[in-house]
């Protein structure tokens, strides 16, 4: 349980004066850093504002309370604070969270929300604490921190009358309450310059069976590529590393001021996933592959093991972010319909996108393409993410920094970095496909040109068998009169 908060003194001194003097009664955002289980200690290395909703409106204002209509007269930032109750849209918050985590790489989290707003507002009634546990939870289901979230988040409070930090730990199991906040000693300093960075390049070829599924288990392509990736990352978790070089056996600090060299190392296993389906009736195989470049952040403290598990879960966390704007971007291109139809012919349901194509019905090759990663300068070195589509350009880039980073856009694209020159890619291939790939590739080079049939290829395959066939005797004959020749020739000598 994180007991002590350390934020970048210089990113959060400019944010307390930019918010002193913007004139705001009331702001509410997202809190970026990380928390270190083997230090007990969270760090904060900005503090980002959640912009308004798609109507214009922000996620949180103050609503006046005040039913005494003969005070008159223009009031202070504090008293109309001091007189309102507050209101969160703790969803909108959550929307923002999720989409602010796409951006992050290892070792850099959602790790809370911050409110600005005087004490006398903050503590108002109770009404307002449960409204920021509801965000804080919220949050925290949009943004877990690992597969098996320990449900720690902060809650940190700028308050300008007077004006002061204070930091809670939120920590529940199932029920949120107020006891489940708890005071953090928090102070300033420097923890951004003295950051450990981390560089791996991951390649990949994952293979997944696609199985006759009863009409209860219809399983979409988005579906089964989601229970894939999760399946990977239970191999990836077991993984050895090199670092350097160098083999991590141990826990030591890393010291070395530079980018680290990560490679993982992938044993040579069992496919649990394929065993699993060894029963079934195999249609066919889904295929995904690419290269994936990961970034990891270590605090010079922490153990060196901790940056390989950053770097572990970075790698599919932009895994999982991908297919996610995948499926967002079909949805928002294609909306739900209840009249879908169904083509004979090639089993693929219409009107709908290819993420969301049911898996075992596909009687033709279906291929997707995800986005590529590329990597824009942020604090004091550090790097943040965006996953970008084949049809997107860096400008789409800038536009997500501005909006949902609240930082400036990068005038020099020259700083950012494109790593990955071909995206991660998937295919499905019929089980023919995969077992007789020089017949398919016959027959598909011949449906191309077309110069033949399917007919003549097989009357080919068929001349071919019997041509192998005849060659065996005639080496079997060939060998008996050979063995023959020779007893006679020993015989004669005897």
């Amino acid at each position: 349980m994180v007991k002590a908060v350390v934020g970048e003194e210089t990113r959060l001194k400019s944010i307390e004066d930019r918010l002193s003097q913007s004139g705001l009664p009331v702001q509410v955002g997202l809190v970026i850093g990380k928390l270190s289980s083997p230090l007990d200690r969270g760090f904060v290395y900005d503090l980002i504002p959640t912009p308004p909703n798609d109507a214009g409106e922000p996620a949180c204002s103050l609503v006046e309370t005040v039913k005494d209509d003969k005070k008159k007269g223009p009031k202070s930032k504090s008293q109309a604070a001091d007189s309102s109750s507050l209101h969160i849209d703790h969803d909108w918050i959550a929307e923002h969270a999720r989409q602010v985590a796409r951006m992050l790489v290892g070792g850099i989290k959602v790790v809370g929300i911050y409110i600005w707003v005087s004490d006398i507002a903050f503590k108002n009634s109770t009404i307002v604490l449960c409204q920021l546990l509801q965000t804080v939870k919220a949050v925290t289901e949009a943004t877990p921190l690992s597969e098996i979230d320990r449900e720690e988040r902060l809650l940190i409070h700028i308050c300008y009358s007077p004006l002061r930090w204070t930091c809670r730990n939120c920590t529940w199991t199932s029920n949120i309450t107020s006891s489940c906040l708890r005071p953090c000693d928090f102070k300033m300093g420097r923890v951004l310059t003295s950051l450990q960075t981390f560089k791996c390049t991951y390649n990949f070829n994952l293979r997944w069976p696609i199985c006759h599924e009863s009409a209860s288990k219809v399983r979409t392509l988005s579906d089964v590529l989601r229970q894939g990736i999760s399946h990977h990352a239970k191999e990836l978790k077991d993984t050895k590393a090199l670092i350097d070089g160098n083999l991590v056996l141990n826990d030591e600090p890393c010291t070395l001021d530079r980018v680290h060299e990560v490679e993982l190392l992938l044993p040579f296993m069992k496919d649990t996933c394929a065993e699993a389906c060894s029963q079934k009736d195999v249609l066919g195989v889904l295929a995904f592959n690419g290269s994936v470049c990961s970034f990891a952040y270590l605090n010079p403290r922490e153990p060196i093991s901790q940056a390989v598990s950053d770097i572990k879960g970075d790698i599919i966390m932009s895994l999982r972010s991908r297919l996610d704007i995948i499926c967002d971007e079909a949805y928002e291109d294609v909306g739900p319909r209840d009249d879908v139809s169904q083509e004979a012919d090639d089993g693929i349901l219409t009107e709908k996108p290819v993420s969301q194509l049911i898996l075992h019905l596909l009687r033709k090759e279906c291929c997707l393409s995800f986005p590529r990663r590329v990597f824009v300068p942020w604090l004091a070195g550090t790097y943040i993410c965006d996953h970008l589509q084949s049809s997107e350009t860096l400008e789409v880039l800038k536009d997500h920094c501005v909006e949902l980073m609240s930082m400036e856009a990068p005038s020099d694209t020259s700083t950012i970095l494109e790593p990955e020159n071909e995206a991660p890619s998937m295919v499905t291939k019929s089980f023919w496909d995969v077992s007789i790939p020089f017949d398919s590739a016959s027959i598909s080079s011949v449906e191309k040109s077309g110069s033949d049939t399917r007919e003549e290829i097989r009357k080919k395959s068929t001349k071919s068998d019997n041509f192998n066939v005849m060659s065996a005797v005639l080496f079997l004959l060939l060998s008996i009169l050979v063995g023959f020749v020779l007893y006679v020739v020993r015989g004669s000598r005897s």
